[in-house]
């Protein structure tokens, strides 16, 4: 692997955390999804199976891999409606604590190992959570994030990280958005400003060496 292909981020020995988002049933799988649309392009780009695979590689590394998901309270109690998005998945039941629809898909795990990390509330997934000091607690310095959607949580996530330190890789054939022109919109003209936009397949080459 030469230096230009080396992901920045990766490219000074930075100890990285592989995040995954909401990759939970009522999200991405299609029968159920309350996003159809994203669903159906989770599916279409094979992105479970690309996120498994670099999710198994990261294990085998010992580099942490992080579930990052939103399941609201039954009733969904203390999720306020503040957006259109919230109102969605207020309304939504599959989602909620008490429903099994809201569990992580079985294909990612999580494995024995894994860590999930959970909110009840909010947009994106540091809000909330304690997503930022396991990070600091496991050293990481960068983290690769995969899942869905490049719309909301990815971009949001990749804002949260930089404003916290971190610097962020996206591997985009790991991740969805809610149809082939936004994703694309995202990739080429959001993404790139926030993070080091590439692919698995890079960045198995070079945390597999």
């Amino acid at each position: 692997m030469t230096q230009s292909n080396t992901p920045r981020g990766l490219d000074r020995g930075e100890r990285p955390a592989l995040l995954i988002s909401e990759c939970q049933s009522a999200i991405v799988d299609p029968a159920l999804a309350m996003f159809t649309g994203l669903a159906e392009q989770v599916a279409e780009r094979g992105v479970i199976p690309r996120i498994a695979s670099l999710a198994g590689l990261c294990r085998s590394q010992g580099i942490p891999v992080i579930h990052c998901i939103v399941r609201l309270l039954p009733d969904a109690r203390g999720f306020a409606a503040r957006s259109p998005l919230h109102a969605i998945m207020r309304r939504n039941p599959l989602l909620r604590t008490d429903r099994p629809e809201s569990a992580i898909v079985p294909e990612l795990g999580p494995d024995a190992a894994d860590i999930v990390c959970e909110r009840h509330h909010g947009i994106t997934a540091f809000h909330g959570t304690d997503l930022e000091a396991l990070l600091r607690g496991l050293e990481v310095q960068t983290v690769i994030l995969a899942g869905v959607s490049t719309n909301v949580a990815i971009p949001g996530m990749a804002i949260e990280a930089v404003n916290r330190g971190f610097s962020a890789i996206i591997p985009e054939d790991c991740t969805a958005g809610g149809s082939v022109e936004t994703h694309a919109h995202a990739v080429q003209h959001l993404l790139p400003i926030l993070a080091s936009v590439t692919t698995s397949d890079i960045i198995a080459e070079h945390i597999g060496r």
